[in-house]
This record gives C-alpha cells, structure tokens and sequence, in this order.
C-alpha cells in the first residue's frame, strides 16, 4: 500500500510538468514542444501577473503573501501581509516590491523580504503602482494618486471626480498618464503638474509617444491630445504624417520610438508606423491560433516592446515576433491563473491554477543592458539634484530670511505637499546645505533633502560628505544619504567604506561623523539588501571592533542586528 500511495503521489507531482504549457516555433527551426526551465509549488492561488527585477521574480498569492524566487528557480523568501492583499505588485529598480492589503495599508518589501514600511492609503490599489525615473512612487487608489519617495514619505497627492478606466503608466518624460471614467485623459508630471483633456468617447487605449499623447479610439482610430490636426509630427522629421488607423479596437498596445504594436480581440497582431503614417504589418499570435482551433481565448493582454522585439502576453499563453513581423514563437498555457510574465533573461513566468510557478525558456536571447548593481539605467533624470548658484542664494540675503524658507520647507513637507515646489526648493536646500550659511540652517537643509530627496541627490551629498570639514554638517549629509535609502550605483556605501579603513586617526574620533555614518549604512542596508549589504556588514563590523569609541560600537552592534 505504501508503494502504491508513493508512485501515486509521484505521478500527481509529475502531470503539471506536460499539463501547463505547449510550445510551437517554426518547424524548420527545430522547436515543437517546450518543459518548463524549472517549477515551484507556491502553497496559493496566483492574485496577479508575476514582477521580474533584479536577478528574481515575485508573485502574489491569494493568502496574502508575497513570494520570490531566483530567475534559475530557488525559493528567496516569502513575506505574509497578514491580511488579504489587490493583486498589483510593483517592483523597483533595486527590487523592492510595492502593493497593498485591501484595508488600503500600502507595504514596501525589499528585496530579501524585509518590511520597510508602510502607509495607510484609505483605500486598496486600483492598479499597479509606477515607478518613476528615481524611485519615486506614483500610487493610485479609487479616485486619486498619491506620490511617494522611495522612502515613503508623501511629496503630493491629486483627487479625481471618477475612477481610472486606463491604468496608470509611466510616460516619456518621466511621468505618468491614464483616463477616468468620466472621458478624461490624463498627464502628470513628477511634481504634479498636470494636463488633461476631455475626450468625447471612451477611448480604447492610451499611450505616450514621444512628448504627445496618443488615444487609440474603439474603431482603431488614432488622434493626438491637445492637437486639432489629425497627424503627427515626428522628432526625427518636420513633415507632416497622418496617423494610420488600426482595423478595430486594441486589447492592448504598446509604443517604442514612433511605433506603436498592438493585439486585437480576434488574435490578431499589427504594428503602426507614425513616422509612415501606415500599418506595417500583422500576424497571428497565440490568440488567434486559439480561436482557429475552435476554442475561445481570454481578453486580458499585456505587451512589451523592446531591443529584442514585440512579445503578448495573456493566459492563454504568449507569441514572440520580430519588430519586422516575423513571428519567432508562440506558446500555450493550460492552466494559467493569471497573465504571465516575459524577463529580460528571455524567460516566460506563469503561476498556474494549480498552484505551481512555471518557468519556459523561450529564448537564449537576453535583453541588452549596461551591467549596474540595480538593474538598468532610467530612461531620464528630474533634475533635482543640481544645487543652485551663490547668485541666486543673494535673493535670501539675511539669516532670518534662510530660517523662514525652511520654515516654509519643513511645514510643506510634514504636511505631504511638496508638489511643484519640489525642484526649486531641493536645489535651494542643495545650495544652502554647501554653502556658507550657519551650521545649523546647513544641518537642517540635509535633514530636509533626506526626506524628500531622491536617488539623484546621492552624487551630491556623498560628494558633500567626503569634502566637508564640520562634523555636524559631515553627520547630517550620511544621515540624509540613509534617509533617503537609496543608493543605485554604491557609491555612498563604498565612500563609507573608504572612510571607515582609510580614515585618519583624528577622523575616527569624531563620534559625531561615525555615529551619522553608522546609522547610514544600516539604513541603506535595509532598504536595497544585497549586494550592498555585503560592503555594509564590512563597515559595521569595523566599526563594533573593540577599538572603536564605545558610542559608536554600541551603535554598529546595534545596526548589525537589525539586519539579521
């Protein structure tokens, strides 16, 4: 009986392996059939399509945990929220993920599954949240959009009259756009200045091309917001194009430069040229061959567009083509609970009905990125790291004119209402903190550039802290850099190491500076984890030695613990 009830158990953990997936490429390219890379039992129902970031993949189970696993298939770690969570997981950069239980608590995870906060939203996630160009976050919820730092303090918030009836997405200029139910269309920019425009019909889709907004209509019509002519003028070219028009309504599009993909309902895949003013071409995806076959295919779509070609992803499965059309795969997925997930290792992620993450390599392609310690480079910058000149701080001439501006800084920022103000203000906070005003109106700018500051004003204020000669101010500008948690490149982190072996014996006296210092790399410790964890337990380690000043040795213990 025992042997009977083992070859049984065996056969049940082995059917999903065939059950899941079918995957067909050209048969002159040899591919017919394709078994997953790898799997992995979840212990829940998928909520959502998987994140890939950062060397791994997170999914969303409907327990309310969120679980990770690296891209060759080994369990990360595994986060329960405690409560019921939307099925929306952002992840960053750096990789750490973003969502939210449905009692509005908005959670941030880093990427070795430590809590780093929380904020009560009111309300749940109405759609993924977005990363901006920084780190920062822009958050919808019924009707509004919140705009965090990386760290979780609020910079502003906008309310809408309706619903979102498009998702947000991040646009080109480092913002973001989407439509309400009320026939609005949408542009924010990171510091929350907007504009809008009335459509007189729902659109089907929305999507950022270049500087313009582009609404796709529901009979495959395109028009440009804010522009009463019905062409569109590429960067490239100063003569005019009329905008092509797809057969039907889009289930979803996607753009890169002036070219705009998208899938329709009956299976079908085009790619427009704005720049041509015409459909390129179409092709069957996995969709069609679905509805071919005599079966009926899901609507939900997702696309993406990039160096390596056009890839749409739904439950049904997923179809590869060439940007020239030529369709490299498709695949069929079974049982999928949710719409899958293409990496940039060529990977497909699809977390099944039956509790079972899938991993398909589907091709050896890997998408080009410049090798960084946190994933690849933003689009752009927000300029926000850029102090102002010794000129423009003549317009604050008298120290109670300083001290009053901070005031005004400090009010905004407590009461979550930075906003426009946000790129004026930081670089006068820049300008003061370098410059030669009293210490402690230069102390009390860093602490305000820590909590709105952004990973674009890392360079600055580790540049600060290694030219500083005042401890006090030395001090602050590390504790502003942990502040603000983040640390892209690692550049702080290895300053600090640097500082800490290399210092002179007059420097490792300073208590106040190794304190700062100390607390600075736990916190960047604990927002990224690895890799900068690794130089960071280095630091702390030095700086618990027995040699060190009993202040600051406690302090490092102290760090050191936390990270465990």
């Amino acid at each position: 009986m025992g042997s009977f009830v083992k070859k049984f158990l065996l056969l049940f953990i082995a059917l999903p392996l065939f059950a899941q997936s079918e995957v067909v490429k050209d048969r002159e390219q040899g591919w017919v059939t394709g078994d997953p890379f790898w799997r992995q039992a979840l212990g829940g129902a998928v909520l959502s399509l998987p994140d890939v970031q950062a060397q791994s993949a997170v999914v969303a189970l409907d327990g309310g945990n969120i679980r990770a696993y690296s891209t060759a298939g080994k369990p990360l770690w595994d986060y329960s929220a405690k409560g019921k969570i939307s099925p929306f997981v952002t992840r960053s950069r750096e990789g750490t993920s973003y969502f939210s239980r449905t009692n509005g608590v908005f959670i941030a995870v880093n990427r070795a599954g430590r809590e780093l906060w929380r904020r009560n939203l009111g309300k749940p996630l109405t759609a993924k949240a977005v990363t901006g160009w920084d780190g920062r976050l822009f958050v919808p919820t019924e009707k509004r959009i919140s705009c965090f730092t990386a760290s979780g303090n609020l910079l502003w918030a906008l309310t809408f009259e309706s619903p979102f009836s498009i998702a947000p997405r991040l646009d080109h200029g480092g913002g973001i756009f989407f439509t309400l139910e009320n026939n609005e269309a949408w542009r924010i920019d990171p510091f929350s200045n907007f504009q809008k425009w009335t459509l007189t019909v729902k659109p089907a889709a929305v999507l950022s091309v270049g500087q313009q907004i582009l609404a796709v209509h529901k009979d495959g019509s395109m028009e440009v917001l804010g522009s009463f002519q019905d062409w569109y003028i590429s960067a490239q070219s100063v003569n005019l194009k009329p905008l092509p028009k797809f057969s039907s309504a889009p289930m979803a599009v996607v753009s890169r430069g002036s070219d705009i993909a998208a899938v329709f309902s009956d299976g079908r895949a085009a790619l427009a040229s704005l720049d041509e003013g015409k459909i390129v071409w179409s092709g069957d995806t996995h969709i069609r061959e679905i509805i071919k076959g005599g079966g009926k295919a899901e609507t939900e779509s997702e696309m993406l567009f990039d160096e390596r070609g056009i890839y749409i992803l739904s439950k049904d499965g997923a179809t590869g083509f060439t940007k020239d059309g030529r369709r490299l795969w498709y695949t069929i997925l079974k049982n999928a609970a949710a719409v899958p997930a293409f990496g940039s290792d060529g990977v497909l992620y699809s977390g099944g009905r039956d509790w079972i993450l899938y991993a398909y390599k589907l091709e050896d392609r890997s998408l080009p990125e410049k090798r960084r310690l946190y994933g690849p480079d933003p689009e752009g910058a927000y300029g926000t790291g850029k102090p102002l000149s010794n000129e423009d701080l003549l317009f604050f001439p008298f120290e109670y004119d300083v001290k009053a501006k901070l005031d005004e800084i400090n009010s905004a920022v407590n009461a979550g209402k930075v906003g426009i103000n946000e790129p004026a203000w930081m670089s006068w906070l820049q300008a003061v903190a370098g410059g030669q005003c009293p210490i402690q109106h230069r102390a009390a700018s860093l602490r305000l550039l820590g909590i709105i500051g952004s990973q674009e004003t890392i360079p600055w204020l580790v540049n600060l802290f290694r030219k500083e000669l005042d401890p006090s101010v030395r001090a602050a500008a590390a504790l502003a850099i942990g502040a603000i948690g983040v640390d892209p490149d690692g550049a702080a982190i290895n300053v600090f190491l640097e500082t800490v072996t290399r210092a002179s014996g007059l420097l490792m006296k300073d208590e106040q500076v190794l304190i700062a210092l100390t607390q600075a790399t736990g916190a960047l410790c604990r927002f990224s984890g690895p890799p900068l964890s690794e130089t960071g337990v280095k630091i702390l380690t030095i700086l618990s030695s027995n040699s060190q000043l009993p202040l600051v040795k406690r302090q490092a213990e102290r760090e050191i613990v936390s990270l465990r």
